[in-house]
């Protein structure tokens, strides 16, 4: 049943816009859904896509790299390919919200040049973005297009739902200034310093981490972190320094052609042999398996785009 949230935003539980699929070169995937909080991943992941998160209810937390933000209905998160993160669902009534992933391939001199300005609301410090109500009507109303839009299926479907779409971000990069997004997560003192230490975790994982150097760092004993630090994240400091490497090192692989071995010395790993065999704990594979799977997925997409132009 489509609803309006917010008085803003069209919804319709389980409606799927979908174009392409993740490893084209162009495609779009808008998903209007609920989560619960049951579903929590584990530990945060990443995307080689462009990826927005629009929260349409309240009491529903964002992670990105280690720090833990609140989030409101109507916020926005751009998630540029690589970026580690989570949604963080509460206990109790499902939170609606909408995704939206999305692969452009290079546009002419011009508008490529266009387009890196609005990327650059992607790589902003706090990648959210919170608007007053006539500016977030205005950025809504393209997306509530696309709504409209996706259900006219004509020959030119695709090209209007690209067009508004880069409407859409380019509103939220002309009112970038007007953001007034502002980090309102509230938490007992020591909850506040573990999610400091995930975060100095995420800012230096290529650096020795260890139990001593984190508790010295942040004048707290050894015990009471690995206890506090369990609580919060439901991880060790140990797994968690690992699985932080471990998501940087398969976003390289999956990103560049460097060496597998210079990955892992990158990535904080003092050995190739402890490289492969964290990298086999978590992942359920080699490094370098995991690299020829994901280049056989990309090579098979690319071989059915050249099949269908």
């Amino acid at each position: 049943m489509q609803q309006i949230i917010d008085n803003n935003i069209l919804y319709s539980k389980e409606y799927k816009i979908e174009i392409g699929k993740p490893g084209d070169r162009f495609f779009y995937f808008f998903d209007y859904d609920d989560r619960y909080y049951s579903i929590n991943m584990e530990f945060q992941h990443f995307h080689s896509f462009y990826e927005i998160c629009i929260f349409l209810d309240d009491e529903a937390s964002h992670l990105i790299n280690g720090v833990l933000y609140d989030m409101r209905c109507g916020d926005i998160v751009c998630l540029r390919p690589g970026l580690l993160h989570k949604t963080v669902y509460p206990e109790g009534d499902p939170k609606k919200r909408l995704i939206i992933q999305f692969s452009l391939p290079p546009m002419f001199y011009q508008l490529d040049r266009c387009m890196k300005s609005i990327y650059s609301i992607f790589d902003e410090d706090v990648p959210i973005f919170r608007f007053e109500e006539r500016y977030k009507k205005a950025i809504f109303e393209k997306l509530n297009d696309n709504f409209h839009i996706s259900g006219m299926v004509d020959d030119l479907t695709t090209l209007k739902i690209n067009n508004r779409f880069l409407e859409f971000l380019g509103l939220i990069y002309t009112y970038r200034e007007k953001n007034i997004y502002s980090n309102e997560a509230d938490f007992d003192p020591i909850t506040s310093k573990i999610y400091k230490i995930t975060e100095y975790i995420h800012n230096h994982y290529t650096e020795e981490l260890s139990l001593d150097m984190l508790a010295s760092e942040f004048y707290i004993s050894n015990y009471y972190l690995s206890h506090q630090f369990k609580r919060v994240t439901g991880f060790n400091i140990t797994e968690y320094i690992q699985m932080t490497r471990v998501r940087n090192a398969q976003s390289m692989l999956v990103s560049t052609d460097e060496p597998i071995t210079e990955i892992a010395f990158a990535c904080g790993f003092f050995s190739f042999s402890q490289f492969n065999r964290v990298f086999h704990k978590f992942i359920g594979s080699s490094p370098s398996a995991y690299r020829k799977e994901v280049a056989l997925v990309q090579k098979t997409s690319l071989l059915n785009n050249e099949d269908v132009d």
